[in-house]
This record gives structure tokens, C-alpha cells and sequence, in this order.
């Protein structure tokens, strides 16, 4: 008999997407007219058939995906956005069906999906933890032992009896992360909402996550920091366009996802089809440069360097708010740091539809000598236009930041922070 706590066989969920076919002015006379036409085909059972509706086209979020997890295992799950990651939790939680395959599991599963997930937003904290505890099938005495661990690690006792709608992001996802591990589920189904948490936190959570694994119980963790998936998970997954790309050891799962990235990186922004956003901004080539504006293939410790965003305006006309940020990452995927428009201050509350570059200016870039990467995001009155993952990647080389000719050794660290000793008496 097959020791897994879960069994996922030929596992296959689709969705229907509606392409309305064409873009036309309608006047009010025509919908009218529209609607009491086709009301009459309905009576008369006659299809539609004048091709101006929607089509609908198929997607497959996932695509006949098998694995099993056994018991005590740490399983990571990795890939782009768009790969099947959260569908493929959603269906091991049950808040979806699959459209073909099936899943087996043995015992209760505590899942931390999406901030909002599993919390009634009118209950309080302390009413939403006996709500929680009663979902995963455990007795008011059960819940009762835990009550007081769970409200110490979440560390929300001033707002224990405030309404969860109150509650930040950071908040809810504390006590919902401490509700969901502190209850004994025989498995554990995190997403990447533990990014809305600050370092700290996410720290402690790694740890307790240990900590239930340890305890014999099952972890599945989805998450874009290589870091994290490293330190935590001894076998990864890589999910691509719904389909297992490679099931093996966390160390050579991520070594070929982070060589895929690089070649992804090298793709010009735009072809680029792997993005978010409305699409009024599009962002479609990027120029790195030294502080005389000169381009430049790669940048030095030190050096006052800049990275020149173009873009095309879609929209036609003048822009209000515009946010630009971007990440940058390690050779692990590991968020190092992160730039934006909104941090500094600088508000474009005023953007003329003339203009087509964004040029960002980092005088002397702190940057340990290695391969980084870059994200690129951008929102118009907080809505997403455009937003591009591993956009691209350069090299920074060693360069005299301390102006002695000397950096750290490698593996020290990603960062260079001006600093003096004193010898004191």
C-alpha cells in the first residue's frame, strides 16, 4: 500500500474564455432591436447566428498533471505566473473541481491560498479562529489548547476582538498563516500570500512550516523566492503552461528553472507575451547606461549607473498617477531590492501622451559583483497597465565602491553599505 498523503492521477482543469469578435459602435435603437429580435428566435427555437456574439476559446490551466507527495514530505511548486500553480492549490483545497483526473487525500488539509480566503470579514479574529478550527473537522476543546499559541505567533491580541474587514493585509495574513498551522492539519497548502508579510514574519513562518514537516505532516508551498523553496523544500515541481516540466530534488529543479529564466530574460520586451496589465502602457525595449549617459552592456560596483525603460503609449492621450517600479533579483530569484517612482516621491500625477521613456538613476550602485535580474511594473491610477517578470538581466562586475580597491568575499551578501570603524579606549 502507497504511503501518500496526496495523490494527484491525470489531473486536467479548463476554462472557457469569451473573444468578442469585433469592436463596433452600437446605438441604443440596435440593442433594443437586438434583444427583441433574438427574444423571438428564442420563442421560435431558432439559434442566433449573426456572428456578432462572443466566441469562446478553451484554456487549459492545467494539463493531465500526476504526482504524489508522501508523508512528512516538503514539496515546493514553482513556474511563471500563468503556469497552474494556484489552480492546481485551489483543486488540492477544493474550492475548484478538475475538469478530468482526480485527487486523492488522506487527511485534513489547512490551505492559506489568497489574502481573504477562509475568513468571514464581519467575524472577528477570535470568532474566525473557532469558525476555522470547526472547518477542519476539530472540537471547540481542540481548538481551545492551540487558541492561545495561534494569537501569540500571529500577533494580533489588540485586535483579537476586532472585525478581520479592520485588519490590514499584514494582520489578516498573520492570523490566518497562524490559524491554518497551528491547527494540526495532516497537510499544509501555502500560496505566495506570505510576501504580504514583512521579512520577519516570513521568516517565523518558514520556521514553524519546518516545524509541522518535522512533526510528520505534509507541506506544499508555492512561491517565486528561489530562496525560500531552497531553504524549505527538498523536492520542487516546476509547473509550465499547465503541464509538470520536471518532478525532482529542490537543487536541480531550480538550477533548470533558473537557466529557463535567463533565456527568457534575453527575449526583447516587445514579443513578450508572458505579461499582465490593461495594455495602455506597454513597455517595449530597455537600455542600460553610466552616469554620462553612454550605453553600456554591464555596470561596476560603485558606478553611477541608469536603466532607460521605452514604452508606447496606447492609450492615445495624456496619463494621471502613473507608478513605475522595478525589481531586482538574484541569480536565485531572490528579490534583492526595489525601486519606485511612489518611494522617492517623485509622483507623475501628470504624464503627456508625448512621452515615451522613463529613465531611473542609481548613483553608486551598491550591487555585490554577480547576475542580476528585473521585474517591471507599472500601474495608471493603481491599475495595472503593465507588468513584465524577469523583464531582463545585466552583470555587475567588481568595482571600487570602498575606493580601496577591495569588495567582501563572495557569498556575502548582495549589498555594499558605505561604513567606518573607531577604535576606542
Amino acid at each position: 500500500m502507497s504511503d501518500y498523503m496526496i495523490k494527484v492521477e491525470n489531473l486536467s482543469k479548463s476554462y472557457q474564455i469569451k473573444h468578442q469578435n469585433a469592436e463596433r459602435y452600437t446605438a441604443l435603437r440596435d440593442v433594443i432591436t437586438n434583444n427583441v429580435k433574438h427574444m423571438g428566435q428564442r420563442l421560435l427555437g431558432r439559434s442566433n447566428g449573426n456572428g456578432h456574439g462572443p466566441s469562446r476559446e478553451t484554456f487549459w490551466a492545467l494539463d493531465d498533471v500526476s504526482f504524489e507527495v508522501k508523508q512528512g514530505e516538503r514539496v515546493g511548486i514553482i513556474g511563471r505566473n500563468g503556469a497552474g500553480k494556484s489552480t492546481l492549490l485551489k483543486i488540492l483545497s477544493r474550492i475548484t473541481e478538475p475538469t478530468k483526473g482526480r485527487v486523492r487525500l488522506r487527511g485534513r488539509v489547512a490551505s492559506l491560498l489568497e489574502v481573504g480566503t477562509g475568513f468571514h470579514p464581519e467575524l472577528t479574529g477570535r470568532e474566525n479562529i473557532y469558525l476555522n478550527g470547526a472547518i477542519l473537522g476539530m472540537t471547540r476543546d481542540e481548538i481551545k489548547r492551540k487558541f492561545d499559541e495561534i494569537v501569540a505567533f500571529a500577533e494580533v491580541e489588540k485586535f483579537l476582538d476586532t472585525p478581520v474587514k479592520r485588519y490590514s493585509s499584514g494582520m489578516y495574513v498573520r492570523l490566518a498563516f497562524a490559524v491554518a498551522a497551528h491547527l494540526e492539519p495532516e497537510i499544509l497548502v501555502v500560496d505566495e500570500v506570505l510576501a504580504v508579510g514583512d521579512a520577519a514574519f516570513q521568516k517565523k513562518c518558514l520556521g514553524k512550516m519546518e516545524d509541522v514537516a518535522g512533526e510528520g505532516r505534509t507541506v506544499l508551498f508555492v512561491s517565486h523566492q528561489m530562496a525560500a523553496i531552497q531553504n524549505l523544500c527538498s523536492r520542487t515541481i516546476w509547473l509550465n503552461k499547465g503541464t509538470v516540466i520536471k518532478d525532482s530534488d529542490t537543487k536541480s529543479t531550480l538550477n533548470e528553472y533558473m537557466a529557463q529564466l535567463t533565456n527568457t530574460s534575453q527575449i526583447p520586451l516587445l514579443d513578450r507575451v508572458d505579461r499582465k496589465g490593461t495594455g495602455k502602457i506597454r513597455f517595449t525595449s530597455f537600455q542600460f547606461q553610466n552616469g554620462n549617459d553612454k550605453p553600456v552592456s554591464t555596470f561596476y560596483s560603485g558606478q553611477d549607473v541608469k536603466i532607460v525603460l521605452t514604452y508606447n503609449n496606447n492609450s492615445a492621450r495624456d496619463i494621471n498617477y502613473l507608478h513605475v517600479a522595478l525589481g531586482i533579483d538574484n541569480s536565485t530569484g531572490q528579490r534583492v531590492t526595489h525601486f519606485s517612482n511612489e518611494v522617492t516621491g517623485e509622483v507623475f500625477d501628470f504624464v503627456s501622451q508625448d512621452a515615451s521613456k522613463i529613465k531611473i538613476c542609481i548613483p553608486r550602485l551598491p550591487l555585490m559583483p554577480g547576475r542580476y535580474g528585473f521585474t517591471i511594473y507599472c500601474t495608471i491610477n493603481g491599475v495595472v497597465a503593465d507588468w513584465i517578470q524577469n523583464a531582463g538581466a545585466f552583470d555587475v562586475e567588481a568595482g571600487n565602491y570602498y575606493q580601496t580597491g577591495k569588495l567582501p568575499p563572495n557569498g556575502q551578501g548582495n549589498f555594499l553599505v558605505d561604513h567606518h570603524f573607531k577604535l576606542m579606549v
